[in-house]
């Protein structure tokens, strides 16, 4: 892990406008998006470590202002989002242009940010690593964090059975609009207990970000030959696990890391990030909660330490 920021230090400066080179493009941004991984990065508690110089929101939605030379598919004015390690809480970024993205039309930029990485991971995750098929019930723990909805969405929508696992009233009605068929209060002692109601035979597939000591417990309502994702630790703590629970359950434990996926299929993840974005813009999939908050970097500034 790396070194934690000092919060305090961080504050806005002025830089010059940079200029793209070669295959890069300049984009005006018109939003950030912040979520779970910058909190990790700016405390010093992610698995890549960033310069000193560090500008957080690495989800950034904006307007193509300039092109370096050899760019040929993005033009000046178009709408376009790109997921980077920092850099969103700017005026102006430079970013390569096999990075970005054009957005739809009447799909809002923050809503593209909003979305980018929250739904690809479920994607990938479900799809691509679990082998979801519309015969398979899911678990969704944590199912009221921006990930984790995505996921209920898209399971929902492939035609397989949804359960999500939430902590609040609230989280739990919103997880059923958003198409699973129950919910339950996994901060209960006994959670367990109402998941076997909901699922006599037992689970197919585990989508949890949480970790923690949901691990253990959600592993043991596997199915036979069933599969559990380990999304990420938004429980804090990154929890140890008996090997003999996969043995008896015949059980397949996936990592779903976005960025190994995108860094090694670059061109399959582009069109998934294509046809996510256009079925969020025609209302196929609806877009994570967010809270909107004024920008106040001005004069080609960074928010930078």
């Amino acid at each position: 892990m790396g070194s934690a920021f000092d919060l305090d230090a961080f504050g806005v400066v002025d830089q010059p406008m940079p200029a793209p080179a070669s295959g890069q493009i300049r984009i005006r941004i018109e939003a950030t998006a912040l979520g779970f991984v910058d909190g990790l990065i700016m405390q010093g508690r992610y698995q890549i470590n960033p310069s000193s110089q560090y500008v957080p929101g690495g989800e950034i939605p904006g307007i193509v202002d300039d092109v370096g030379s050899g760019v040929t598919d993005l033009a000046v004015g178009d709408r376009v989002v790109t997921w980077q390690l920092g850099g969103g809480l700017a005026e102006y970024v430079l970013v390569d242009a096999a990075d970005v993205d054009k957005v739809p039309d009447d799909l809002p930029l923050p809503i593209a940010a909003a979305m980018l990485v929250n739904f690809q991971t479920a994607h990938y995750a479900l799809f691509d690593q679990a082998r979801l098929t519309a015969a398979d019930t899911l678990l969704v723990l944590g199912a009221g964090g921006a990930v984790a909805s995505a996921a209920v969405q898209l399971a929902a929508l492939a035609g397989a059975r949804v359960i999500a696992a939430a902590s609040s009233e609230r989280k739990r009605t919103a997880t059923r609009e958003l198409g699973a068929v129950d919910a339950i209060d996994y901060s209960l002692p006994n959670w367990r207990e109402a998941l076997k109601k909901a699922a006599p035979e037992g689970i197919d597939v585990v989508l949890d970000p949480v970790g923690a000591n949901m691990l253990e417990a959600a592993l043991r309502s596997l199915a036979k030959g069933g599969r559990y994702l380990v999304v990420g630790f938004a429980g804090g703590a990154i929890p140890s696990l008996p090997a003999n629970l996969a043995l008896l359950k015949n059980a397949a434990l996936h990592g779903a890391d976005i960025r190994h996926f995108l860094a090694n299929r670059p061109a399959q993840a582009r069109r998934i990030r294509r046809s996510l974005l256009s079925m969020v813009a025609r209302g196929y999939l609806l877009p994570p909660d967010r809270r909107l908050f004024p920008r106040k970097c001005e004069g080609r500034r960074a928010c930078d330490l």
